[in-house]
Formats: C-alpha cells, sequence, structure tokens
C-alpha cells in the first residue's frame, strides 16, 4: 500500500515537472522568435547603412514617416542607423544570455524528468513482482 502511495506521488510530482518544462520550452522557443526577429532587423539595417555610406555628401535622404517621406540630414539618418544597430547587437546578446540560462534549465529539468520516470520503473518493476 506504501509503494502505491510512493508511486502515485511520483507520478504527481513527474506530471508537474513535465508541466514546468513545458512551460519552459515555450519560453524558450518564444526568446527563439524574438532573437530572430532582431537578426533580420539588423541585417536590414546594416544593409541600410551600407547604402548610406555610398552616397555624397549633399545627397538627399528621406526617412519614412507613416505614410509620408520625410527629407533627413544624412549626419542624422546615419547617426540613426548606428543607434538602431547598437540597441539591437545589445539586446541580441541579451536575449543570447537568456536562452542560456532557460536552456541549462531545460536540460536539469529533463535530466530530473529522466531520474524521476526511472525511479517510477524500478517502482514498477518492484511492484509487479511482489
Amino acid at each position: 500500500m506504501a509503494s502505491s502511495a510512493a508511486f502515485r506521488d511520483l507520478q504527481r510530482d513527474l506530471e508537474t515537472r513535465a508541466n514546468e518544462l513545458s512551460k519552459l520550452q515555450k519560453e524558450i522557443a518564444s526568446h527563439h522568435q524574438r532573437r530572430k526577429t532582431y537578426t533580420i532587423q539588423l541585417g536590414e539595417n546594416e544593409l541600410v547603412l551600407k547604402e548610406l555610406d555610398l552616397l555624397n555628401e549633399g545627397a538627399n535622404v528621406y526617412k519614412l514617416i507613416g505614410p509620408v517621406l520625410v527629407k533627413q540630414d544624412l549626419a542624422e539618418a546615419n547617426a540613426n542607423v548606428r543607434k538602431r544597430i547598437d540597441y539591437m547587437t545589445a539586446e541580441l546578446k541579451r536575449v543570447d544570455g537568456i536562452l542560456q540560462d532557460l536552456e541549462a534549465k531545460q536540460n536539469s529539468k529533463k535530466d530530473g524528468i529522466l531520474k524521476l520516470q526511472q525511479r517510477l520503473q524500478s517502482l514498477q518493476a518492484g511492484t509487479g513482482k511482489a
């Protein structure tokens, strides 16, 4: 009888850990999506910076604000794009750090679940023999 109560407790614990792992995996997926977005935006801004570097000093630069193109100074446009690149690079580093931490937690949870499953199997094998 005591073994069946222990078995139920282990099953409940396993279910709880599996749910925690599932939540963690969803959070990891969300951060991967965020990382992908920043990577795409960074690439686009680096391309814009290359194009701006090709322009002459007196070239006209326009910025799209809503449905309107607004004339902008080349130096100002260059500075704005560089700031965005710096911001996105910093965000990518931050998201990478978060992902490393979450993936370490995920691996730890997986190990815990595996050990719990092994305990359940050994308990089942012991109960089946008795």
